[in-house]
């Protein structure tokens, strides 16, 4: 597969948007903004498009921005994604450019995500004249918290017409240098249950007289673990995990009810029904014989991820010729969830990690933690990855 320019010229153009990159991708950390709140962001993302001329804009949601790039030559439609929400998290960071807001974060490398697309969108703005096809950048909001922005932003139809769609994400457990490429499933379903036992309230010298709720949510958790441990195939990858036990008020008094809530994470439909079969049937069962009462909730999260075949063959072997073949590895399925699945239900796609993890420079914590970040080296990799995406899925 051959590539539309020479991977000098490739790198050339990259290392002239380098330092607009790392600018773009401090300006959002500092900058950041929760979930369907990117207001900020959003704007800040369309007036950097307009500025490079070629792109037609729209805003398909509040905070979302889509650019289209339409090439001088006929060809298929590629859509590129990238998040740009934060997190409700509490920055602990040092570097001169952590967050202006109070308990917000990008915690999750949304911000360098975005920024790697808007360097792709400005070179091959200037390249309009050598692309075949459209290319459609999609700047997506609320990758976070349900229900996503993918979905609305399908809803809208950012979507229509595109052929195939590709995603990445800056992932800090894979060694700086390294892009990961997993095809077929890579990415669970993120799914949350809540669970509240009534027992009968008393006081803790006369259990006799209480319905012990502690007692029978304690017996919950633990039966909760034999769904994974007892009833999946072993080859069927799952996760239950309990992260919540809210109980009591005092050392002495034995509390009416107790909240339980956690997470599961599945890749096949039906056995995520055959889990929440198998959850409730463990609650009611417990409850009732013990004279308590519950409540069960369990609400469905994202799809899960599940990279297409031909598209990630193809994908890799553009990354192979821009990249080496010691630089890209075949990884393997994560219990993570992410909503770019939601733009795979209207297009074959493929979602790849980009290593971002350098231990020699003290960037070793995990997504999600007060005090992540990304090796600011590995955003030009993520921008030429695009570009050369864009130069040959296109044709």
């Amino acid at each position: 597969m051959a590539l539309s320019l020479e991977a000098e010229k490739i790198d050339a153009l990259v290392e002239q948007v380098k330092e607009d990159v790392i600018h773009w991708r401090r300006h959002l950390h500092q900058n950041p903004e929760l979930s369907f709140k990117e207001v900020e962001t959003s704007q800040f993302i369309y007036d950097t498009l307009a500025s490079f001329g070629g792109l037609v804009l729209s805003r398909p949601t509040k905070t979302s921005v889509v650019a289209r790039l339409k090439g001088a030559k006929p060809g298929r439609v590629l859509a590129i994604r990238a998040d740009m929400d934060a997190l409700p998290i509490q920055e602990e960071n040092a570097f001169d450019f952590v967050s202006k807001h109070d308990g917000v974060m990008h915690a999750c490398g949304h911000d360098g995500h975005t920024a790697m697309l808007l360097g792709a969108a400005k070179i091959l703005a200037g390249l309009k004249d050598q692309i075949a096809g459209e290319i459609r950048f999609l700047f997506q909001h609320a990758e976070e918290q349900l229900p996503g922005g993918a979905e609305e932003m399908v809803q809208a139809g950012v979507m229509d017409g595109v052929d195939q769609v590709i995603g990445a994400h800056l992932w800090s457990p894979l060694e700086a240098g390294k892009i990961e490429l997993v095809s077929g499933p890579m990415m669970a379903a993120p799914d949350a249950f809540y669970i509240t036992i009534n027992g009968k309230g008393g006081h803790g010298a006369q259990p006799h007289l209480a319905i012990d709720s502690i007692a029978i949510g304690a017996q919950v958790v633990t039966n909760l673990q034999h769904i994974v441990s007892r009833n999946i195939d072993p080859l069927d990858p799952v996760v239950l995990s309990v992260t919540q036990f809210i109980a009591g008020t005092a050392h002495n008094v034995i509390p009416g009810s107790v909240f339980i809530s956690g997470t599961v994470r599945t890749f096949k439909p039906a056995l995520q029904e055959e889990v929440i079969r198998l959850m409730e049937r463990v609650v009611k069962g417990v409850t009732e014989a013990h004279g308590a009462a519950y409540d069960f909730q369990y609400v469905k999260g994202y799809r899960p991820v599940i990279n297409d075949p031909e598209v990630t063959a193809k994908l890799r072997e553009v990354l192979v010729e821009a990249f080496g073949e010691d630089a890209i590895q075949d990884g393997v399925p994560t219990m993570g969830g992410e909503d770019f699945s939601g733009f795979q239900q209207k297009a074959p796609g493929t979602f790849f990690f980009i290593g971002a993890g350098n231990a020699d420079k003290g960037i070793v914590y995990p997504h999600h933690h007060a005090r992540f970040t990304v090796d600011e080296d590995v955003l030009p990799y993520g921008v030429k990855a695009f570009v050369a995406a864009s130069l040959t899925l296109t044709a």
